[in-house]
């Protein structure tokens, strides 16, 4: 997983095993969604693993979401 991070312009920070419904996890900066897409596409396609990619937001980044005006109703019961 290291080289397709960096294959992509990321950065490759940690990898984990695990026990349960996920065998491993990575975490990595990637330089945007695009990137994600790409290794997920590249890792899919050889048909040995599947993958399922999560955002993670900074504080700064929840920060200016709060501060976005939002047009939103709930549906009405």
């Amino acid at each position: 997983m290291r080289q397709a991070v960096e294959s992509v312009g990321g950065r490759f920070e940690v990898q984990y095993f695990a026990l349960g419904e996920y065998d491993a996890f990575v975490i990595a900066d990637l330089p945007d969604h695009v990137s994600a897409a790409a290794i997920s596409l590249a890792v899919t396609a050889t048909g040995s693993a599947r993958t399922k990619s999560t955002a993670l937001l900074t504080p700064e980044e929840v920060d200016q979401a709060v501060e976005e005006t939002v047009k939103y109703e709930p549906p009405r019961a």
